[in-house]
């Protein structure tokens, strides 16, 4: 097995919160790895935000295999979470695994422009804790008979659906930055960036991003496959 000699013991602990939360959503979740040079680029997509997760993982040294200069391969979140040490600042490369259909539309590396209108990162927690506040009020205020499963997402995809502030940027992209640990409050508005390039857009904060691709999923307005 590969292993991959991260910078320090602060990198390996982030990367291990970071395949927790995607295995809390998906018990089976895949993750898409590329490395090349010093960086190493988590991809995952927790299914219950339908947004595209990245981690950005520093390596001790440039990673190389053989004749191969770089990294991309998709494995098990669970897999890859279980050679992470620690202690060394190590993690191992499992096995491939089939990718699952998003996989294969990441991104673009280059062409990021910014974006205005995104609030401080104060004002964008706040938010999601309204939308999430909103969405607990009208789910339990339904009769029982009405609270179905259809009616839930209903609920769901009209809530998360909205755009942050003056942004094209789903509600649902902040949700996730939140959720996965990205939003932190020791953040100031400096270490939020708003960016786009093509369809996709693009939340980048210190400690990861959170990608959307403006494609029709309904009426999401946003596709990552």
């Amino acid at each position: 097995m590969t292993v991959l000699h991260l910078a320090d013991e602060g990198e390996a602990a982030d990367l291990a919160a970071f395949l927790s939360r995607l295995l809390h959503y998906d018990r089976a979740a895949a993750v898409r790895l590329q490395a090349a040079g010093t960086a190493l680029a988590v991809f995952g997509r927790p299914p219950s935000f339908e947004v595209l997760a990245i981690r950005a993982v520093r390596l001790a040294k440039p990673y190389e295999k053989g004749l191969d200069v770089t990294l991309d391969v998709t494995v098990s979140a669970g897999d890859l979470l279980e050679t992470v040490d620690e202690s060394a600042a190590t993690a191992g490369v499992p096995a491939a695994v089939t990718g699952p259909p998003w996989a294969g539309v990441l991104p673009p590396r280059g062409g990021w422009r910014p974006e205005p209108g995104l609030p401080a990162p104060d004002a964008l927690r706040a938010m999601v804790g309204a939308a999430v506040t909103e969405f607990r009020s009208r789910t339990q205020e339904l009769a029982p008979e009405l609270r179905t499963r259809a009616e839930l997402d209903r609920i769901g995809r009209e809530i998360w659906s909205r755009t942050v502030g003056d942004t094209r940027l789903p509600v649902r992209a902040a949700h996730a930055a939140q959720s996965l640990g990205f939003l932190r409050s020791t953040q100031g508005a400096g270490d939020l960036a708003l960016v786009s390039s093509g369809a996709w857009l693009r939340l980048r904060t210190p400690y990861g991003s959170i990608a959307v691709r403006r494609a029709g999923l309904g009426a999401l307005d946003v596709s990552v496959r």
